[in-house]
């Protein structure tokens, strides 16, 4: 791979007619001599998107941070989606539509279980037992926060040993897999085949093409779907599934909370505020475990099309926050030192710790008056008192946290206002995110807030909002608002063409070399090679950050390699938050993927072989396809975004 890469550096030549007589420089400063032969934008009639197979059920699975869960529907029936059945266990003051994204693998390593089963089991071991067992909660996360994500990717378990990422996710999407093929086998009372079934998996939409990319391979890893059928998975953005599900929601179907009433007033059978009309804009604020992430969409009739009208924001806003500030409280009583220990020393009497925290965050409202009270697990009150030699109580007294008491009953009681305080950064991002969001010329006249999400379900960030938007537009919680991805995700997998128009979330390009023009280029980057001079390290952009894409548009661009004989070709593809970018070495610029063509077995008598590249944007992944020009052979071209 590396000998075939340097040797694209060398032979990638500009396409201009008089090629032959001044072949690219060898070695540019940053990228290879690539100069574009013919920098066309060109729209694509979007109607001719293949269709692609027909399946006979889509399911789509709602792979979240704190929890998880999958839904589906018969192609023949698509009014009717099943949320799958109910789990073994669930909590108390949770409702149990989805299980926690737990799982348990064996001490050699082998999956275990998932959700509930995985955390009840887990729990009933002995404690020196556990310490084995490797455990995981909360870890999507980690796919938005590693910088660098590859392959490899570690993740830790609770008893502070490491993982591949990788694994963790294909041994997740593999228990969906199983769980749906039985439920569906049952269902039509016959062995069900994985070939039948289109497969939607959901991510954040401000997610970088890594982790996209990441889910995918862990999809293949899991035989959810194979690398020779890329086409059976679909890759759905939250967001975007919960908004094609709240514009069908009918009045009955949610609260509107100006009015805190479910809307009963008019016919129960009347689309969102009796329907949504031609133009209407909406936004919609994803609230999950994870991350927070807002879209902002039209309305295209008649055939009710959407329209993304600015690109998607967010960040890494979700509930966890609270339970990070939860953490840190304990630290600031206990202090770091005992409960970085006890994590690792009583793995399972800290899950159960945050259980009992989860709970009561739920019963968080802003017009409580109170306490709340989270039973301390025994074990933690007695490895404490070995630890220090004194008291959890007397910790309490010595810490003068406000508002956090010993209750007599050996629990924690925190005041309304401790537990407030917890919400209070993690809501401030979202409301501050909102309020730049509306200040966006793009995001004027909005008629609907959706609040959807786990998270949306709470009071407090709410009211928040409503304080925020002041009656600006209207606020929609959906009833059944942690399930209405999973039930948007089944909608877009029976129709993918639903969102015709999305906007670039980057600038994406990649490095070419020009003719050097005085005045216009900076001396530095000139580059002479057999007497003509060159501009190097060029950002050649394919598409603009924020820019309007429809489904299925392509950007067209043609290199071509020097040598005859040359079987790959590798192109850089460069990506930058800034609308324009002229070099890849500004700051900022940073290169995301590489495009590797498979030029091989395309021999041919042309004096010039001329590739052109195609890169399509308007979906949720990017795609790549090259054709040999002389041949007319499709050559074969993935962008790989993970870093290897």
């Amino acid at each position: 791979y590396m000998s075939s890469y340097k040797l694209s550096l060398e032979t990638l030549m500009p396409s201009q007619p008089h090629a032959m007589a001044n072949p690219s420089p060898a070695k540019s400063m940053g990228d290879p001599g690539i100069t574009p032969l013919s920098p066309s934008h060109t729209q694509n009639d979007t109607d001719q998107v293949p269709s692609g197979p027909s399946f006979v059920v889509v399911v789509a699975i709602d792979f979240g941070t704190t929890s998880s869960g999958y839904a589906y529907a018969f192609t023949k029936e698509p009014e009717c989606i099943h949320t799958m059945r109910r789990w073994e266990g669930g909590d108390p003051g949770v409702s149990n539509q989805k299980t926690p994204t737990t799982i348990l693998l064996t001490p050699d390593r082998k999956f275990h279980s998932f959700g509930y089963a995985a955390r009840d089991f887990y729990h009933d071991l002995d404690p020196s037992e556990s310490k084995q067992w490797l455990y995981l909660e909360k870890f999507k996360m980690k796919l938005h926060t590693t910088a660098n994500l590859s392959i490899d990717t570690d993740l830790h378990a609770a008893n502070g040993k490491r993982v591949k990422a990788l694994d963790i996710f294909a041994y997740a999407l593999a228990f969906f897999k199983e769980q749906a093929l039985k439920e569906l086998s049952d269902q039509t009372g016959i062995e069900f085949d994985n070939n039948d079934v289109r497969w939607v998996i959901t991510v954040p939409a401000i997610w970088k093409m890594p982790a996209k990319q990441f889910m995918r391979e862990a999809a293949y890893k899991s035989g959810l779907v194979s690398r020779e059928n890329p086409e059976q998975l679909i890759i759905a953005l939250e967001p975007e599934a919960a908004s094609i599900y709240c514009r069908k929601l009918r009045l009955h179907q949610m609260v509107d909370l100006g009015t805190l009433t479910t809307q009963n007033g008019c016919s129960p059978t009347d689309n969102v505020g009796s329907g949504m009309t031609q133009g209407d804009r909406y936004v919609v604020v994803d609230c999950g475990g994870g991350t927070v992430d807002l879209t902002v969409h039209q309305i295209r009739l008649p055939e009710g099309h959407l329209k993304e009208l600015y690109k998607a924001s967010g960040g890494p806003y979700g509930s966890l926050g609270i339970d990070y500030a939860f953490e840190k409280l304990l630290c600031k009583i206990f202090g770091q030192d005992f409960i970085d220990q006890f994590k690792i020393k009583r793995p399972a009497a800290w899950v159960d710790l945050m259980i009992a925290f989860e709970s009561r965050k739920r019963a968080a409202a802003p017009d409580r008056t109170n306490p709340l009270n989270i039973n301390l697990p025994f074990s933690f009150i007695d490895y404490y008192k070995k630890f220090r030699g004194h008291s959890v109580e007397h910790a309490l007294r010595k810490s003068n946290v406000d508002f956090v008491k010993w209750s007599s009953q050996g629990m924690l009681r925190m005041s309304p206002e401790a537990m407030n305080s917890l919400f209070k950064p993690t809501i401030d991002h979202i409301i501050q995110h909102l309020t730049e969001l509306f200040e966006k010329p793009e995001v004027s006249d909005i008629k609907f807030l959706f609040l959807v999400g786990g998270f949306a379900e709470s009071p407090l960030l709410q009211q928040a909002v409503q304080d925020m938007l002041q009656g600006r537009s209207r606020i929609i919680i959906p009833h059944d608002v942690g399930l209405t991805i999973l039930k948007g995700a089944v909608l877009f997998g029976l129709d993918p063409t639903i969102i015709k128009v999305r906007r670039s979330p980057l600038t994406y390009g990649v490095g070419v070399l020009n003719r050097f023009v005085e005045g216009k280029h900076p001396p530095e980057k000139l580059l002479v090679k057999d007497g003509t001079r060159w501009c190097t390290d060029v950002f050649d952009t394919f598409i603009a950050a924020d820019q309007s894409v429809a489904l299925g548009e392509m950007v067209k661009r043609s290199y071509t390699p020097a040598k005859p004989s040359q079987q790959v070709i590798v192109i850089h593809v460069y990506c930058s938050e800034k609308e324009k970018a002229g070099f890849i070495s500004e700051p900022g610029v940073r290169k995301c993927g590489t495009l590797r063509l498979d030029v091989s077995g395309t021999e041919s008598t042309a004096p010039r072989r001329e590739i052109q590249t195609l890169m399509q944007f308007g979906d949720t992944e990017i795609r790549a396809m090259a054709v040999d020009v002389s041949t007319g052979r499709t050559v074969k071209a993935s962008i790989d975004f993970l870093s290897h």
